[in-house]
Parts: C-alpha cells; sequence; structure tokens
C-alpha cells in the first residue's frame, strides 16, 4: 500500500468539503472506494464525472484497478467545468 495525497478541485472539492486528504492504496480504484466510504453522497455521484491525473500523468480511460499509485503520489481528481 502506497500513501499519499488525493487532491479534488472545483465540484469534487466542494462535495468532499476537503481540498485534499491523504490516500492508503495501491490502486486508484482502491483509493477512491476509500473517497467513498469517507465521503458517501454528492462525492460519489461527482467521482462518476471526473477525470483523474496520477503524478502528472491522466488515467484517460484505463481501468481504475490498473492504474497503480506510488508512495508520495498525487492523485488530482478534476471534474467537468465550463470552458473547459
Amino acid at each position: 500500500m502506497a500513501k499519499g495525497t488525493v487532491r479534488y478541485w472545483a465540484a469534487a472539492k466542494s462535495a468532499a468539503g476537503v481540498a485534499e486528504e491523504p490516500y492508503e492504496a495501491a490502486t486508484l480504484a482502491q483509493a477512491l472506494d476509500a473517497v467513498r466510504e469517507r465521503h458517501p453522497g454528492e462525492l460519489a455521484r461527482v467521482l462518476r464525472r471526473c477525470s483523474f491525473i496520477i503524478d502528472g500523468d491522466p488515467v484517460g480511460t484505463r481501468g481504475h484497478e490498473t492504474v497503480r499509485l506510488a508512495e508520495g503520489g498525487t492523485v488530482e481528481v478534476l471534474p467537468p467545468f465550463a470552458g473547459g
């Protein structure tokens, strides 16, 4: 299990109620499952529309269970936004 930071932007930040928080997970899927447990409700709905960037690398269409997280890494949670 790697430890790092989940950073929320725009609507995801509002739904989570925090700008960032730590993760402890081996994959993006595990990290997102933990996020959904900590923040049930609106954030789970927002996450379905989000894009993710892991340590500067867009996840794109890769399965979240295949995306490995690094020790000290950062998961950026980016919801769609106007003009973007």
